[in-house]
Protein backbone atom coordinates (compact mmCIF):
# COMPACT_ATOMS: atom_id res chain seq x y z
CA UNK A 1 0.00 0.00 0.00
CA UNK A 2 1.31 3.44 -0.88
CA UNK A 3 2.27 5.61 2.10
CA UNK A 4 0.60 8.93 1.25
CA UNK A 5 1.82 10.61 4.46
CA UNK A 6 5.44 9.86 3.55
CA UNK A 7 4.86 11.26 0.09
CA UNK A 8 3.37 14.48 1.48
CA UNK A 9 6.29 14.88 3.91
CA UNK A 10 8.84 14.42 1.13
CA UNK A 11 7.03 16.94 -1.05
CA UNK A 12 6.89 19.50 1.76
CA UNK A 13 10.59 19.02 2.60
CA UNK A 14 11.56 19.48 -1.04
CA UNK A 15 9.53 22.69 -1.21
CA UNK A 16 11.19 24.08 1.92
CA UNK A 17 14.61 23.18 0.55
CA UNK A 18 13.93 24.94 -2.74
CA UNK A 19 12.78 28.00 -0.78
CA UNK A 20 15.82 28.00 1.52
CA UNK A 21 18.48 27.65 -1.16
CA UNK A 22 17.75 30.95 -2.97
CA UNK A 23 17.54 32.78 0.38
CA UNK A 24 20.88 31.33 1.48
CA UNK A 25 22.48 32.31 -1.82
CA UNK A 26 21.07 35.83 -1.52
CA UNK A 27 22.49 36.18 2.01
CA UNK A 28 25.89 35.03 0.75
CA UNK A 29 25.72 37.68 -1.98
CA UNK A 30 24.95 40.35 0.63
CA UNK A 31 27.82 39.14 2.79
CA UNK A 32 30.24 39.32 -0.15
CA UNK A 33 29.04 42.83 -1.04
CA UNK A 34 29.35 44.14 2.52
CA UNK A 35 32.80 42.59 2.88
CA UNK A 36 33.85 44.49 -0.24
CA UNK A 37 32.41 47.72 1.19
CA UNK A 38 34.05 47.10 4.56
CA UNK A 39 37.46 46.55 2.99
CA UNK A 40 37.07 49.76 0.98
CA UNK A 41 36.04 51.66 4.13
CA UNK A 42 39.03 50.29 6.07
CA UNK A 43 41.43 51.16 3.24
CA UNK A 44 40.04 54.71 2.99
CA UNK A 45 40.74 55.52 6.63
CA UNK A 46 44.56 55.50 6.56
CA UNK A 47 44.48 57.35 3.23
CA UNK A 48 42.38 60.15 4.69
CA UNK A 49 39.73 59.53 2.06
CA UNK A 50 36.74 60.81 4.00
CA UNK A 51 34.54 61.15 0.92
CA UNK A 52 34.71 57.40 0.24
CA UNK A 53 33.88 56.63 3.87
CA UNK A 54 30.97 59.07 3.99
CA UNK A 55 29.53 57.72 0.74
CA UNK A 56 28.88 54.39 2.48
CA UNK A 57 27.24 55.96 5.54
CA UNK A 58 23.61 56.71 6.30
CA UNK A 59 22.75 60.31 7.19
CA UNK A 60 21.83 59.17 10.73
CA UNK A 61 24.94 57.06 11.25
CA UNK A 62 25.99 56.32 14.85
CA UNK A 63 29.76 55.71 14.74
CA UNK A 64 32.24 55.16 17.58
CA UNK A 65 35.96 54.66 16.95
CA UNK A 66 38.41 52.59 19.00
CA UNK A 67 39.02 55.35 21.58
CA UNK A 68 35.31 55.96 22.17
CA UNK A 69 34.91 59.16 20.12
CA UNK A 70 31.61 59.57 18.29
CA UNK A 71 31.55 60.66 14.66
CA UNK A 72 28.77 61.64 12.27
CA UNK A 73 28.60 61.24 8.51
CA UNK A 74 29.70 64.88 8.20
CA UNK A 75 32.71 64.15 10.44
CA UNK A 76 33.73 61.31 8.16
CA UNK A 77 33.33 63.47 5.07
CA UNK A 78 35.64 66.10 6.58
CA UNK A 79 38.57 63.67 6.90
CA UNK A 80 41.42 64.63 4.57
CA UNK A 81 44.92 63.20 3.98
CA UNK A 82 47.49 64.17 6.58
CA UNK A 83 50.98 65.49 5.85
CA UNK A 84 53.39 63.20 4.02
CA UNK A 85 55.68 61.90 6.76
CA UNK A 86 56.97 58.68 5.28
CA UNK A 87 54.46 56.56 7.19
CA UNK A 88 52.45 53.94 5.30
CA UNK A 89 49.52 52.02 6.73
CA UNK A 90 47.75 48.95 5.39
CA UNK A 91 44.58 47.32 6.71
CA UNK A 92 43.47 43.73 6.24
CA UNK A 93 40.03 42.44 7.26
CA UNK A 94 39.84 39.00 8.91
CA UNK A 95 37.43 36.94 11.03
CA UNK A 96 34.51 38.11 8.87
CA UNK A 97 30.95 37.30 9.91
CA UNK A 98 27.67 38.58 8.46
CA UNK A 99 24.10 37.91 9.55
CA UNK A 100 21.33 39.17 7.25
CA UNK A 101 17.86 40.00 8.65
CA UNK A 102 15.88 41.15 5.65
CA UNK A 103 16.90 44.74 4.89
CA UNK A 104 19.26 44.86 7.88
CA UNK A 105 22.65 43.14 8.19
CA UNK A 106 25.02 42.93 11.16
CA UNK A 107 28.69 42.28 10.49
CA UNK A 108 31.69 41.65 12.72
CA UNK A 109 35.36 41.50 11.79
CA UNK A 110 38.93 42.31 12.83
CA UNK A 111 40.92 45.07 11.14
CA UNK A 112 44.61 44.10 11.13
CA UNK A 113 46.73 47.22 10.84
CA UNK A 114 50.35 47.28 9.72
CA UNK A 115 52.06 50.64 10.06
CA UNK A 116 55.54 51.29 8.68
CA UNK A 117 57.41 54.48 9.58
CA UNK A 118 60.05 56.33 7.57
CA UNK A 119 62.82 54.24 9.13
CA UNK A 120 61.17 50.96 8.15
CA UNK A 121 60.00 50.04 11.65
CA UNK A 122 56.77 48.04 11.50
CA UNK A 123 54.05 48.28 14.15
CA UNK A 124 50.96 46.06 14.33
CA UNK A 125 47.55 46.69 15.85
CA UNK A 126 44.18 44.90 15.78
CA UNK A 127 40.68 46.32 16.07
CA UNK A 128 37.38 44.45 16.51
CA UNK A 129 34.34 46.10 14.90
CA UNK A 130 30.62 45.38 14.85
CA UNK A 131 28.69 47.25 12.15
CA UNK A 132 25.05 47.46 11.13
CA UNK A 133 23.92 48.07 7.54
CA UNK A 134 20.52 49.05 6.13
CA UNK A 135 19.37 48.28 2.58
CA UNK A 136 17.38 51.22 1.31
CA UNK A 137 16.98 53.25 -1.88
CA UNK A 138 20.48 53.59 -3.27
CA UNK A 139 21.81 50.37 -1.76
CA UNK A 140 23.35 49.26 1.52
CA UNK A 141 24.40 52.04 3.92
CA UNK A 142 26.16 51.80 7.26
CA UNK A 143 23.88 52.92 10.11
CA UNK A 144 25.98 51.86 13.11
CA UNK A 145 29.61 51.05 13.92
CA UNK A 146 31.51 50.39 17.13
CA UNK A 147 35.20 49.49 17.36
CA UNK A 148 37.42 48.37 20.22
CA UNK A 149 41.18 48.01 20.19
CA UNK A 150 42.37 44.47 20.88
CA UNK A 151 45.26 44.24 23.32
CA UNK A 152 47.88 41.60 22.63
CA UNK A 153 50.04 40.17 25.40
CA UNK A 154 53.47 41.81 25.73
CA UNK A 155 56.56 39.67 25.39
CA UNK A 156 57.15 38.16 28.86
CA UNK A 157 60.52 38.18 30.56
CA UNK A 158 62.00 35.39 32.64
CA UNK A 159 62.34 35.88 36.40
CA UNK A 160 64.31 33.51 38.60
CA UNK A 161 62.10 31.31 40.81
CA UNK A 162 63.81 32.60 43.94
CA UNK A 163 62.88 36.17 42.97
CA UNK A 164 59.26 35.12 42.42
CA UNK A 165 59.11 34.17 46.09
CA UNK A 166 59.25 37.89 46.91
CA UNK A 167 55.73 38.35 45.52
CA UNK A 168 54.15 35.37 47.29
CA UNK A 169 51.55 36.35 49.86
CA UNK A 170 48.02 37.67 50.36
CA UNK A 171 46.96 41.19 49.37
CA UNK A 172 43.71 42.97 50.16
CA UNK A 173 41.85 45.95 48.67
CA UNK A 174 39.74 48.38 50.75
CA UNK A 175 36.63 46.57 49.46
CA UNK A 176 37.84 43.34 51.07
CA UNK A 177 38.73 41.63 47.78
CA UNK A 178 41.85 39.50 48.11
CA UNK A 179 44.58 38.30 45.78
CA UNK A 180 46.77 35.38 46.84
CA UNK A 181 50.07 34.97 44.97
CA UNK A 182 52.18 31.84 45.17
CA UNK A 183 55.19 30.41 43.38
CA UNK A 184 54.56 27.00 41.88
CA UNK A 185 57.64 25.60 40.16
CA UNK A 186 58.88 28.16 37.67
CA UNK A 187 55.69 30.23 37.73
CA UNK A 188 53.96 32.85 39.84
CA UNK A 189 50.23 32.22 40.21
CA UNK A 190 47.36 34.42 41.38
CA UNK A 191 44.03 33.49 42.93
CA UNK A 192 41.19 35.98 43.50
CA UNK A 193 39.01 35.39 46.57
CA UNK A 194 39.81 31.69 46.64
CA UNK A 195 39.11 31.02 42.97
CA UNK A 196 41.29 28.81 40.80
CA UNK A 197 44.90 30.00 40.59
CA UNK A 198 46.05 31.42 37.25
CA UNK A 199 49.64 31.67 36.00
CA UNK A 200 51.08 35.19 35.80
CA UNK A 201 53.74 36.45 33.41
CA UNK A 202 56.17 39.33 33.95
CA UNK A 203 56.25 42.23 31.51
CA UNK A 204 59.06 43.81 33.53
CA UNK A 205 60.39 43.61 37.07
CA UNK A 206 57.43 44.10 39.45
CA UNK A 207 54.88 44.25 36.57
CA UNK A 208 52.78 41.13 35.94
CA UNK A 209 49.81 40.26 33.72
CA UNK A 210 47.50 37.30 33.14
CA UNK A 211 48.06 35.77 29.66
CA UNK A 212 45.12 36.71 27.47
CA UNK A 213 44.16 39.55 29.81
CA UNK A 214 46.89 42.13 29.29
CA UNK A 215 44.43 45.04 29.69
CA UNK A 216 44.82 44.48 33.42
CA UNK A 217 48.27 44.54 35.01
CA UNK A 218 49.58 44.23 38.56
CA UNK A 219 52.26 46.79 39.47
CA UNK A 220 53.99 45.75 42.69
CA UNK A 221 55.21 48.38 45.12
CA UNK A 222 58.19 48.23 47.46
CA UNK A 223 58.90 49.96 50.76
CA UNK A 224 62.12 51.81 51.60
CA UNK A 225 63.83 48.51 52.46
CA UNK A 226 62.95 47.00 49.06
CA UNK A 227 60.32 44.61 50.40
CA UNK A 228 57.07 44.14 48.47
CA UNK A 229 54.41 46.12 50.35
CA UNK A 230 51.46 45.88 47.96
CA UNK A 231 50.46 46.24 44.34
CA UNK A 232 48.31 48.43 42.10
CA UNK A 233 45.72 46.64 40.00
CA UNK A 234 45.61 48.78 36.87
CA UNK A 235 42.77 48.07 34.44
CA UNK A 236 41.44 50.30 31.65
CA UNK A 237 42.84 53.44 33.27
CA UNK A 238 41.52 52.62 36.75
CA UNK A 239 43.66 51.75 39.78
CA UNK A 240 42.87 49.68 42.87
CA UNK A 241 45.49 49.49 45.61
CA UNK A 242 46.02 46.14 47.31
CA UNK A 243 48.02 46.16 50.56
CA UNK A 244 50.07 43.15 51.59
CA UNK A 245 48.78 41.34 54.68
CA UNK A 246 51.06 39.96 57.36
Amino acid sequence: MKNTNLGKWASTFAGLLLFALPAQAANQDVSALLLQKTEAFSDAGPLGDGKTMAAMADDRLIFFNEIGDRATKADLASITPGPANGVSTTMKVSDWNCEVHGDVAVTSFIDNQERTDAKGQVMHARFRSVETWLNQAGGWRMIGSETVALVDDPAPIAIAPASLDEYAGTYQAPSGQRFAFARIGQDLTASVDGQEAVVQKAEARDIFFTPGGARAIKIFQRDTSGRISGFVYHRAGRDILFARLG
